[in-house]
């Protein structure tokens, strides 16, 4: 099996190592890549430096054109790449579609923001001392972006990095995850068609242990991490004087009112628990229902849970497959064990055959149990009753994270009181905190992460505003 090249300066390149990928079902090997040396990832961080200043200058329609042909392309190697991220991954083939679909709008969507980049003018002769003065305001990159990506979207996580970052004409350098790089490197080889500049694009595959030089780089002055908290807090420690975006895990709630159509509520939180394996920083992790509901939801949601089709990633029917490795669904087997033992009582669920652990219900769940207070990433969700909607509202807040939350609700005023009172960064009313559109914002607070993704949010989070003052004008 030849090895996949790596991309420096937008060339590909082989280092002196490789790196196997093996498929978390069934361990075959889904493909080789080959490693950088220290050598080349200098040289592609001085590349990214040097042209820093010709990608800023880079007119609007090259960098809208370029962002197009990736999503074209995309679009025309779908399903080859979507089989690419299931093997590296090991995501149904489902969810892996409907990731590349979602990578192909991102690209989409920022071609045609970037199109719409321009400057806004202020008068300035609102007082008499600054008669005939002018003010052009336009946003300028801070400069070159070092994207460091997640495994569990090792697509569409790379292209909201990726994609804001050539919109507004910054070089970027794409570290991915080691687990799965593979996704990331067919993007570069996209990208290499694009004709942009030498140094605009580098995706270099090293181990996480030679990513401190790359975090603490002067010439990248701009980090864009996506992963654990201790991680990416230790970044930002690292280099406290750089523009530091991070998007961080969380623990997601969903309530489930009164009011809330029941069927409706127990399908999509079933699936949504369950979805990626759980592998998702807004997956449901957390049920909170309403007193009143609390049996006739459950007796909806556990045959939904149930009736999930687990197994090999690459069957069609899937919907729950693998996590990234055996030893991550141990760590998950470990958590539920845990729980059961300090008194959680296990509603379906919990076994575990090698990296595939079975969707999970648990009830009961002591508060300071890790599966429910920290973020579990598997397939596996708590459920807790409230006595009404103030408790509802106070057991989302009970916790450190703070990414989104959905509420199963018809009442609009307490949809409207969800968004005021929850302290998360995102309130989806009528379904799953799951769910997210590549462009609108998307962030956290609290332990949830620093800044918002989102194509128009992240171009506005790469850059900073400048003025330039016209004077002498007759206006």
């Amino acid at each position: 099996m030849d090895p996949h090249p790596f991309w420096v300066a937008g060339r590909p390149a082989a280092g002196d190592a490789e790196l196997t990928v093996t498929n978390a079902y069934d361990g075959r090997v889904v493909g080789v890549c080959s490693v950088p040396t220290p050598s080349q990832v200098e040289e592609a961080v001085a590349a990214a430096a040097a042209v820093r200043g010709r990608a800023a200058a880079l007119p609007l329609h090259v960098r809208a054109e370029a962002l197009a042909h990736v999503s074209r392309r995309l679009a025309e190697r779908a399903e080859e790449i979507a089989r690419l991220i299931t093997g590296e991954n090991g995501k149904p083939i489902l969810w892996a579609r409907g990731e590349v679909t979602r990578a192909i709008s991102t690209f989409r969507f920022a071609a045609e923001e970037t199109r719409r980049l321009g400057g806004e003018t202020m008068r300035l002769d609102t007082d008499a001392a600054s008669t005939g003065r002018l003010a052009y305001v336009s946003r300028v990159p801070h400069g070159p972006v070092l994207a460091i990506t997640p495994f569990n979207f090792p697509l569409n996580l790379v292209a909201h990095k990726v994609a804001p970052a050539i919109a507004v004409g910054a070089p970027v350098v794409v570290k991915p995850a080691p687990a799965t790089p593979l996704s990331s490197l067919v993007l570069g080889e996209i990208l290499a068609e694009t004709g942009l500049p030498e140094g605009m694009f580098s995706v270099l595959p090293v181990p996480n242990d030679r990513a401190a030089a790359l975090v603490e780089d002067p010439r990248l002055p701009v980090v864009s991490f996506t992963g654990s908290g201790p991680v990416g807090y230790a970044i930002m420690d690292r280099v406290p004087r750089k523009h530091v975006t991070l998007e961080l895990g969380g623990n997601a709630a969903a309530v489930v009112l009164a009011d809330a159509d029941l069927d409706w509520a127990a399908s999509r939180v079933a699936l949504f628990s369950n979805y990626q394996a759980g592998q998702s920083c807004i997956a449901v992790q957390r049920v909170i229902v309403e007193e009143a509901v609390r049996e006739d939801f459950l007796a909806r949601l556990i045959p939904a849970v149930e009736t999930l089709v687990t197994g090999d990633p690459s069957d069609d029917a899937t919907q729950v497959g693998p996590l990234v490795s055996a030893e991550a669904a141990e760590r998950v087997e470990k958590w539920v064990a845990e729980a059961v033992a300090g008194g959680a009582r296990l509603l379906t669920g919990g076994t575990r055959d090698g990296a595939t652990i079975a969707p999970t219900v648990l009830a009961d769940v002591p508060r300071e149990a890790r599966i429910f207070c920290e973020e579990v990433f598997g397939p596996v969700m708590t459920v807790q009753s409230v006595s009404g909607v103030d408790a509802a509202f106070a057991a989302v807040n009970d916790s450190r994270y703070g990414l989104q939350a959905g509420v199963f609700t018809r009442d609009l005023d307490i949809a409207f009181r969800a968004n005021r009172e929850l302290e998360v960064g995102g309130v989806v009313i009528g379904d799953v905190p799951s769910y997210r559109a590549d462009q609108m914002p998307y962030g956290g607070v609290k332990d949830s992460g620093v800044g918002r993704e989102g194509v128009r949010s992240a171009m506005a989070d790469l850059t900073y505003e400048k003025v330039m003052v016209l004077t002498g004008l007759s206006l």
